[in-house]
């Protein structure tokens, strides 16, 4: 008997979690102001950084360039160029971060990539690839302005 009410009321919970409908409150002015299509996408260019050539730099010029690379960043980003970025934990493929630049064209991006001393330094070896994702990455900079107590 137990074991048939619980069935029971597993089957309820199951049933009311699929039977709400989600609403959604579509508004084209922030579609079309984001550039977003019908699914709400959009192109950008993904970029993994990976370790780089340079096993030269002392501590004091990776320290410089590293901070011209943070420059860089939010620099792209208060531009709106750049969407997402963040390093990569410790890992065993090289990875060391990765960028979301919100441009259409590899080539686009290649010049925003170049900009980056740490990149032009050879401390990092970039990967572009064409991306399609939400359109509203593009707000993540606002709200994450929102949340951080301090800048990098």
């Amino acid at each position: 008997m137990k074991k048939s009410i619980s069935i029971l009321i597993l089957s309820l919970c199951f049933s009311i979690g699929f039977s709400q409908e989600t609403k959604t409150s579509f508004d084209e002015k922030l579609a079309k102001s984001l550039d977003a299509d019908a699914y709400g996408m959009k192109q950008y260019v993904f970029c993994i950084l990976k370790t780089g050539s340079n096993t030269t730099a002392t501590k004091e010029e990776r320290k410089k360039l590293f901070e011209g690379h943070m420059a860089n960043i939010n620099k792209l980003a208060a531009e709106g160029k750049l969407v997402i970025a963040g390093p990569f934990l410790e890992n065993d493929k090289n990875y060391r971060g990765i960028f979301v630049f919100n441009v259409k064209t590899v080539e686009e991006a290649q010049k925003l990539v170049a900009t980056d001393p740490a990149v032009q330094a050879k401390l990092f070896d970039v990967e572009l690839t064409p991306w399609y994702s939400s359109a509203a990455l593009q707000q993540i900079s606002k709200l994450h302005a929102q949340i951080a107590k301090e800048k990098f």
